[in-house]
């Protein structure tokens, strides 16, 4: 069973085997600085230099190295806003990201475009993979309450039985989330694919509301007396985003397995074993 932990280290080793200079076929740009609701809300350039910086020099330094194949981990939030349409991957460059996601969404076209740029514009091109994935969670995500994404930071409160259980937003906003063991067997049957350029969505492709992620944690934990009150007044993000998970099934044969509530599951159950051994 692979976890973020895992998926984090994958990113390190290949990054440190080709800084190294001992030969790295390919490199998987798993590395990013990244932030929850209220740091974009509040501080919506704190990720662009870092970001820009790094996969820019990665992508300089592997074509310089003839690396066979860069596989860069892109994000939903780079889509524009369209209801609540789900997001296929000709949707991307129709319109401007989200006013909330419009500096990180551009970062991140940024280096897309990087990627088809050195798979397709330039002399002895470089192949590249762009993945672009819905919400990850799973064991081993952020669960620092200043760095983590909603299901995490959902999950956290649940384990630290929090009451009264405040949540930002109302509750109502809807999020394509996937499970980690099937957001990285979607990353290596793409990478499995033969083009010398591919972008493509590894979701889910189903959608569930920040209530409904809050109720079935609370459910496989067994936390039955939470008094749960919604605060529409702190920062969120966008009302609905929905990645369509199609072009993967269709050309990579590829499908999310894994149900919201055995995702939970499995999470509660490797951040108690991991951080709570003393009261497991």
């Amino acid at each position: 069973m692979l976890f973020f932990k895992e998926y984090r280290l994958i990113a390190a080793c290949y990054v440190a085997i080709f800084v190294n200079s001992e030969g790295a076929d390919y490199v998987f740009m798993c590395a990013a600085n990244t932030a929850g609701a209220a740091v974009i809300v509040n501080s919506p350039l704190c990720q662009i230099t870092p970001n820009v910086v790094m996969n820019t020099y990665m992508l300089e330094a592997a074509y310089a190295n003839k690396v066979k194949k860069f596989v860069f981990i892109s994000s939903g939030a780079a889509y524009p806003d369209l209801g609540t349409k789900a997001l296929v991957e000709d949707d991307m460059f129709t319109a401007d990201p989200p006013p909330v996601y419009y500096a990180v969404g551009w970062m991140k076209r940024y280096t897309e475009i990087l990627c088809k740029t050195y798979a397709e514009k330039i002399s002895n091109p470089m192949a590249t993979l762009v993945i672009r994935p819905s919400n990850i969670y799973g064991p081993g995500d952020k669960f620092d309450p200043q760095k983590s994404h909603v299901t995490a930071a959902l999950i956290r409160k649940v384990i630290d039985r929090l009451n009264p259980f405040p949540v930002w937003g109302t509750g109502k906003d809807v999020r394509d989330l996937i499970f980690i063991e099937d957001f990285l067997e979607g990353v290596f049957k793409a990478f499995a694919d033969s083009a010398p350029f591919l972008a493509v969505n590894i979701a889910s492709g189903k959608g569930h509301t920040i209530e409904e992620i809050l109720n079935t944690a609370l459910k496989v934990d067994n936390y039955k007396d939470a008094i749960v009150s919604y605060d529409p007044t702190k920062p969120q993000t966008i009302g609905y985003r929905i990645i369509d998970p199609t072009f993967a099934k269709k050309t990579l044969g590829f499908e999310a397995k894994t149900s919201l509530e055995e995702g939970v599951r499995k999470t509660i159950t490797w951040y108690r074993q991991t951080f709570l051994k003393e009261t497991a």
